[in-house]
């Protein structure tokens, strides 16, 4: 078998693995809604429509409009890494050790990063409903999970589609409840997917490869405010060689020496989305070369690459999209 069958085996044997362990796959488009455009584009269907107007007897109908677009936006990110396995360590090619090697990267690197980056992506779009809240307890969750369906309900937000992105722990905290009202909440949602924290943020970094790799909670960045006068409760900083320290005492006066802290990572409670609301797209490629033809060694190599559109959120339909973060 020649390198390029290799590859076409492995990449569809790869996708299985990411469909299995991620927990936002569920928002990808279909053909339907995505299609690859060019030029690190990509093609989202858009429909908007009017809504009623008067009959009228003598000139019929009310002539309103309804649009079928395929919008063009831009891929988020491209992303990539390059394995590699010694021959003697694998000296029979793409057994056990390359099979495990090539899985395991997909399942511990690029879901968990992936799913970080969508959930950020869709927790950050302007327009979006957002409360910020500490929730102790189950009782609480259920209040917050209450919140969340009365508001979308408010808005007639489909409820046949809403899928609830929650933490192990506050998911385990409504389970120990076990009531009839527990039950009643839940079932305001479609699909109830279990995130780890890890994975759910509202901002964060992805590392470039240079010093470090993957991604990380967002520590934000100190940019100069554009305040004109002091905001009650704002945070404010100055700067003196590289280091930022909080204004205990701000002054209108001063404003223009003071940076603020934006794009911090908050932790997210949970986040609901109605499947229409949003769409996510990723391809992914593979490369194999065997040992005799590795320029840099004598390795199996494994070359991935992804590219993202982590997610985009129709304007039209923001009422669908709810985050519940800690402040």
């Amino acid at each position: 078998m020649n390198n390029i069958e290799l590859s076409t085996v492995y990449l569809p044997l790869l996708d299985e693995v990411y469909k299995e362990a991620s927990k936002t796959s569920i928002l990808e488009g279909d053909e339907v809604t995505v299609k690859k455009g060019s030029n690190g584009e990509i093609k989202i269907a858009k429909l908007d429509m009017d809504g009623l107007g008067d009959f009228s007897r003598n000139d019929g109908y009310t002539k309103g409009s309804t649009s079928f677009v395929w919008e063009t936006v831009k891929y988020d990110k491209e992303r990539s890494q390059d394995l590699r396995i010694d021959r003697l360590d694998n000296d029979e090619a793409l057994e056990t050790p390359f099979a495990k090697l090539s899985g395991e990267f997909i399942r511990t690197k690029v879901v968990p990063e992936t799913d970080a980056a969508r959930i950020a992506k869709i927790c950050s779009t302007e327009g979006i409903t957002t409360k910020a809240e500490k929730l102790s307890n189950g009782s609480e969750v259920i209040s917050a999970l209450r919140a969340c369906s009365n508001t979308m309900d408010e808005l007639e937000v489909p409820t046949e589609s809403r899928i609830l992105f929650i933490t192990p722990t506050l998911r385990t905290s409504i389970d120990d409840l076990d009531t009839t009202q527990s039950r009643a909440v839940l079932s305001k949602f479609s699909s109830i997917i279990e995130v780890p924290q890890t994975r759910m943020y509202t901002a964060i970094t992805l590392n470039d490869g240079t010093t470090n790799y993957g991604f990380k909670k967002s520590e934000g960045q100190y940019v100069k405010t554009k305040d004109t006068d002091v905001v009650k409760n704002k945070k404010y900083y100055t700067e003196s060689g590289g280091i930022y320290s909080e204004v205990s005492s701000p002054a209108k006066s001063s404003l223009n020496t003071y940076y603020e802290l934006i794009g911090v990572g908050k932790n997210v409670n949970f986040l609901c989305v109605e499947k229409s609301a949003a769409v996510c797209a990723i391809d992914q490629y593979i490369k194999y070369f065997s040992p005799d033809q590795d320029q840099q060694g004598d390795s199996h190599v494994f070359k991935y690459r992804n590219n993202n559109l982590y997610a985009h959120c129709y304007e039209n339909k923001l009422a669908g999209i709810y985050c519940s973060y800690v402040e």
